[in-house]
């Protein structure tokens, strides 16, 4: 028992060791927003990934090594699924279908799957390869071609598969409609300082002006794209002063729809659990990450930040006793509210959007939900600019390329400081605008008729079916290796 506690106790090190530095190295951008926040998401990320290992090795010895194989990959998925819930810590940035994210031609059918079908796929496929290195140590014999020929098929088959004749036919649009976008490309730390809202909304003013024509039904303005230190009160939008020229803008072209992310609050009659009291007057008040549509003599259509990112926007209710800490280090522990029904924003035109702040379009079952609910375009607002020119802002990108993909619609993107962008159905990027650049982008979008995929209708199915079939798989392996 004492040797066997040992091992476990090595094992575990080595583990929790080797996913730290994967951590680390694929996510080491963080450091740049929140130096602490980067340092608890890696080391909670990955002491929450050795959890499939140490199942994996308390069986090893009990099951088959087919059954616990499988009891590795049904981990693992478990895991996987539950950081796609919105649990307190969820991180779902290493799931690993999501590294097809640069080749979404290999891909088409995520739209059956979503990114779960991508992550059992990289685990058959190693764990065949592996199977084949520790049984056969590179002796090549017939029975050793078979078991690379199993491999590279299972490699190469879906791939082969994902093409554009089994791709399905996007249905005959409904009209088409010209959508701009604007990159204002604020730095993310002068945006919040004092006295630069007005600053700001002018450039945001002139840039859509550059590219706005009689035409354009929809208008799409990053993340916080009307800041203001204390925010804006929900509940009399247009009587802020600051945002007049906002109005003036939507009077000037009476057909098109402004959708911009803006930092608002409401006041509450009564606590609720993400109120807090303001300190000049004690009433009890909700702040939103927030996004917003606007147009002349239409009332305004709120959505609020669902999923917020932890330690940064919101701390987990186990651990609010680390409170008074966190908040030293720059964390926002009472943080801000959420709304928790996928409400589709409808504009005047006929576009339904599916609002996407900041990393909540790295979520396929979130999104996936508006699709459900009749959105037929999906748009993301963000601003990447707090991790600066690193892989961040790109893997970001990418990933909302899997959301087109599942979903079978178009995403139009802006980013604060880029990359923006508009991606079609299959993934592709169109006229993508670079890091640190003042842009607009101007793109005709065709209004596809609301069919959501099988992804969309049923969510995580397929992780649902290997946890089913594996679990029962395991089960009878357990069983026989009792009886033997």
């Amino acid at each position: 028992m004492a040797e066997m506690a040992i091992s476990t106790r090595r094992f575990f090190i080595s583990t929790y060791l080797g996913l730290l530095v994967w951590n680390v190295g694929t996510t080491w951008w963080i450091w740049n927003a929140t130096a602490t926040g980067a340092v608890l998401a890696w080391l909670a990320n990955s002491l929450l990934m050795t959890i499939p290992w140490i199942i994996y090795w308390l069986f090893k010895n009990k099951i088959s090594r087919s059954g616990r194989y499988v009891l590795l990959i049904m981990a693992w998925m478990g895991f996987e699924y539950l950081h796609l819930q919105d649990w307190g810590l969820s991180w779902p940035w290493l799931t690993l279908g999501n590294v097809f994210a640069m080749h979404p031609d290999w891909v088409y059918w995520y739209s059956f799957t979503g990114t779960a079908g991508g992550t059992s796929w990289i685990w058959v496929v190693t764990l065949l390869l592996f199977h084949f290195l520790l049984r056969n140590q590179f002796k090549w014999t017939l029975q050793n071609y078979r078991w690379v020929a199993l491999a590279l098929v299972l490699l190469f088959a879906p791939i082969l598969l994902s093409t554009q004749r089994l791709y399905p036919r996007l249905a005959t649009p409904s009209e088409k409609l010209e959508v701009v976008i604007v990159q204002p490309n604020v730095d993310p730390y002068q945006k919040i300082a004092n006295g630069t809202t007005d600053t700001q909304i002018e450039k945001l003013i002139r840039l859509s002006k550059e590219s706005l024509t009689d035409s354009t039904r929809l208008l799409v303005w990053p993340e916080t794209a009307l800041y203001s230190p204390f925010g804006f009160n929900e509940n009399n939008l247009q009587e802020q002063g600051q945002l007049e020229p906002v109005w003036q803008l939507l009077k000037a072209y009476p057909q098109l729809t402004l959708f911009t992310g803006i930092e608002s609050y409401r006041w509450v009659e009564r606590p609720t659990r993400f109120s807090r009291p303001s300190s000049a007057i004690g009433q009890e008040f909700e702040a939103y990450n927030a996004g917003v549509v606007l147009s002349a003599g239409q009332p305004e259509i709120f959505y609020h930040k669902s999923m917020l990112v932890p330690g940064v926007e919101t701390l987990p209710w186990f651990l609010r006793f680390m409170d008074s800490w966190f908040e030293k280090f720059g964390g926002v522990t009472a943080g801000y509210a959420k709304q928790d029904h996928r409400t589709v924003l409808r504009t005047k035109s006929a576009f339904t959007i599916a609002p996407a702040i900041c990393y909540e379009s790295i979520y396929g079952n979130f999104m996936r939900r508006y699709s459900k609910n009749g959105a037929n375009l999906i748009v993301v607002i963000t601003n990447d600019g707090w991790w600066k020119n690193t892989p961040g802002h790109r893997q970001h990108l990418h990933y909302a390329r899997l959301r087109a993909i599942e979903n079978r619609t178009w995403v139009a993107r802006s980013a604060n400081t880029g990359i923006s962008a508009f991606i079609d159905p299959t993934g592709a990027l169109i006229e993508p605008k670079g890091y640190d650049q003042e842009a607009t982008l101007r793109q005709t979008l065709p209004v596809l008729p609301p069919s959501p995929t099988i992804y969309a209708q049923w969510g995580d199915w397929f992780s649902f079916l290997v946890l089913l079939l594996g679990g029962v798989f395991v089960s009878l392996m357990w069983r026989r290796s009792k009886k033997s």
